[in-house]
């Protein structure tokens, strides 16, 4: 276990340094932007590409259940409140289970990821029932990004990981994420 945490914590120290050397957005000296994050729906009516909010991310745990997630929410690196939560959704082996969650904060706030349009967040969150998780958004744009990072979600509920993320396939509405710089 304490070898997996090690991991995770140097997969997260990794991306967020090819975060810093990818696809950055200039801001003024000394301001730190806000950020929006957002589950999207990803629509081509007439074959035009449509962003909304409001899509589902989806990840699996190891016996194959599956937690979905749709939300938002914003956060800054300079150390404002971070803001969010949406709904949550499991179902499989494990039993099937809903309800909402809340962000509390930030698990690592390394670098300067308030300057990319790609990135990943790395989210406490607690859910209603009670458990408590981490929740990774990842957003990897087509343009621009660095290859190591996906698309999609990995999170916790309890001790139960989800972290086999369910990558985006073209024509499905789902397992899409963006990150924004808020005026």
């Amino acid at each position: 276990m304490k070898s997996r945490l090690g991991f995770v914590m140097l997969f997260a120290v990794a991306l967020i340094l090819l975060l810093l050397s990818g696809n950055m957005t200039p801001t003024a000296a000394g301001a730190s932007p806000r950020i929006r994050w957002d589950t999207i729906s990803l629509t081509f009516p007439n074959g035009v590409p449509t962003i909304n909010a409001g899509g589902s991310d989806f990840a699996s745990a190891v016996d194959l259940t599956t937690l979905q997630i749709s939300g938002h929410g914003t956060f800054t690196v300079a150390g404002a409140p971070v803001t969010g939560g949406g709904v949550w959704a499991t179902s499989g082996p494990s039993g099937t289970a809903s309800g909402h969650f809340t962000v509390f904060g930030f698990v690592d706030n390394i670098g300067d990821p308030a300057n990319t349009r790609s990135g990943v967040a790395f989210l406490r969150i607690g859910y209603e029932d009670g458990s408590q998780g981490i929740l990774v958004i990842s957003c990897h744009q087509p343009v621009g990004s660095p290859s190591g990072i996906f698309e999609g979600i990995t999170a916790t509920k309890g001790f139960v990981e989800f972290n086999e993320r369910v990558p985006p396939v073209p024509g499905v509405d789902a397992n899409r994420n963006l990150f924004h710089v808020v005026p």
